[in-house]
């Protein structure tokens, strides 16, 4: 078993000598994206094939939360919630790789939390005053209904604007599609 202390060796002369990637272990890295990406991209595809089937809304907006899951994961590999010297050299060397600005979609923390505290947002949102109309099934409409008063909507994929609503807070995912791809088709070449 490593110690804590020789971890943080590691890490310092890993941070110092090799940009937070050790050379060996860099094809961790682009298998780790390429998956992220990789069902990312294959979610969103299902929903083009769902849209195009006339999917229920229910398989739509499932593909979309997935999607966007997935998503939300690859980000980390880019923009961290732990700033750690590591983690940062790391995420760094990653975006120079993959060519990942700092005006990329994947830097929103708004729709990554949205996702990844949906769970707690859920609770505090039901702590408000919940009147009029309230839809907690999967919706697929124009994103405008988010905007009613009166009107709760859980779930909304507005596929023509790219929208997904998710509490009643909207969320653009169509930048996000793009970029998911892209970084998809480069791991893929990368890791051949």
């Amino acid at each position: 078993m490593t110690s804590e202390g020789e971890r943080q060796v590691r890490a310092k002369m890993t941070v110092s000598d090799h940009e937070g990637i050790y050379p060996v272990y860099g094809a961790f890295y682009v298998h780790a994206i390429l998956y992220a990406a990789g069902r990312a991209d294959a979610s969103f595809a299902r929903f083009g094939t769902a849209l195009q089937a006339d999917g229920s809304p229910a398989e739509i907006v499932a593909s979309v939360h997935e999607a966007l899951g997935h998503a939300a994961a690859l980000s980390r590999f880019f923009f961290p919630a732990d700033k750690g010297p590591l983690a940062r050299a790391r995420a760094a060397k990653l975006r120079r790789q993959f060519a990942v600005s700092n005006s990329s979609p994947l830097v929103d923390r708004a729709l990554r939390n949205a996702l990844e505290h949906f769970d707690e947002r859920l609770d505090d949102y039901l702590l408000g005053d919940i009147v009029g109309h309230i839809f907690p099934g999967p919706i697929m409409g124009d994103a405008e209904l988010a905007d009613e008063p009166g009107g709760h909507i859980f779930r909304l994929v507005d596929p023509v604007k790219e929208i997904f609503v998710l509490l009643g807070q909207k969320h653009d995912f169509g930048a996000v599609r793009v970029e998911v791809q892209r970084i998809a088709e480069l791991a893929r070449r990368i890791a051949k």
